[in-house]
């Protein structure tokens, strides 16, 4: 096990890691721990479910999508 001492850490994040370590029962270093090995360690993902997901994604996306029609509308109504 090592120790690390974290300096710099702005009010509003530890303030976001306080209360998440709140709501699951647990000291901000254990938390701390957990949002580490969540990034660090991510679950591997065979492609094939990779692709499971991505196909699941796509009607909600093609739904949201933007088309040239939208675009241009919005250039004509001089949106950004």
């Amino acid at each position: 096990m090592a120790t690390i001492t974290l300096k710099n850490v702005p009010d509003d994040l530890y303030q976001r890691l306080k209360a998440q370590a709140r709501a699951h029962r647990r000291p901000v270093n254990s938390e701390l721990i957990r949002c580490l090995e969540t990034v660090l360690r991510p679950t591997r993902i065979s492609t094939e479910d990779r692709l499971r997901r991505f196909r699941g994604m796509r009607p909600r996306i093609d739904a949201h999508a933007v088309g040239a029609a939208d675009i241009q509308q919005a250039i004509d109504e001089g949106r950004p």
